[in-house]
């Protein structure tokens, strides 16, 4: 935990969706957010420097499922099926619209949350996400394809499943599962990235396992190119300086300022 420490939820609980328990958190009141953490990870380890802050101002929803406070599903994880579940559990919660911050593997379930349900989504922020798999550094999925759970023994991501899951002991489990997901994204089509009509704001780190030139790519598809020198592009894009891709949800400050100034803006309907 950090310093800044995540105050109690104002509502918590699980959910049954799809023969399949989810688990929730709402904190704050005001436009809602909901928040994706990323692969192996939850949401202390993901938002923990942010969530406090966020609550302020806005009724933030934080949703982990195969992950965190829920065990794992016995079905493979899949972007597709993450997608539509958290879409059957917001709509539990009466949740009609909604902006959504998603990172790494959070970051592609909201990507696909926006295409397959556009009103659902107000805007969209994006942190650390690839649309195919040449965004990624070279050799990673290489290296990914080796990974074993033991390589990730006293991590954050590693402790933190430990001290809450309700079955500790399948973190293995949920290490292969990962691991299979990441070598089998699909690509997503550059029509389908151009359908999504929330205004995006995608952040990469300039050390980051996404490659910065893939985010400049992701940013035109997603419409961040202005009509001529005088107009406000549809999206937006911010690279962090000396960040990696496990170093990035750290930088509170920076991370806040963007998001809070990108969520509060008016942004012209240019698509």
């Amino acid at each position: 935990m950090t310093e800044d420490k995540i105050a109690n939820a104002d509502e918590s609980g699980y959910a049954l969706v799809n023969d399949l328990n989810m688990y929730y958190e709402i904190h704050g009141t005001g436009k809602p957010l909901v928040l994706f953490h990323g692969a192996l990870s939850a949401t202390d380890t993901s938002f923990g420097k942010l969530l406090p802050s966020l609550a302020r101002t806005r009724q933030v929803i934080v949703i982990e499922q195969a992950h965190g406070h829920t065990a794992g599903a016995g079905r493979p994880l899949t972007i597709k099926q993450m997608a539509d579940d958290t879409v059957s559990l917001l709509r539990q919660l009466n949740i009609e619209n909604a902006d959504f911050f998603g990172y790494s593997l959070g970051a592609g379930i909201a990507l696909y949350i926006a295409i397959r349900y556009p009103d659902l989504v107000r805007k969209l922020v994006v942190a650390s996400v690839t649309y195919n798999n040449s965004g990624f550094r070279p050799g990673l999925l290489a290296g990914m394809e080796k990974l074993k759970p033991e390589n990730l023994a006293g991590t954050p991501w590693q402790e933190e499943y430990a001290s809450i899951a309700p079955n500790p002991e399948d973190w293995p489990t949920l290490v292969e599962k990962v691991k299979q997901l990441d070598l089998h994204i699909p690509d997503l089509p550059a029509e389908g990235g151009q359908s999504i009509k929330a205004p995006t704001l995608v952040i990469v780190g300039d050390s980051d396992i996404v490659l910065p030139e893939h985010a400049v790519e992701m940013f035109r598809l997603l419409g961040g190119v202005p009509e001529d020198i005088d107009s406000i592009p549809y999206s937006q894009l911010a690279v962090l300086p000396g960040t990696a891709h496990v170093t990035l949800m750290e930088h509170s400050d920076w991370l806040l300022s963007m998001i809070g100034r990108f969520l509060d803006s008016t942004v012209p309907d240019m698509k």
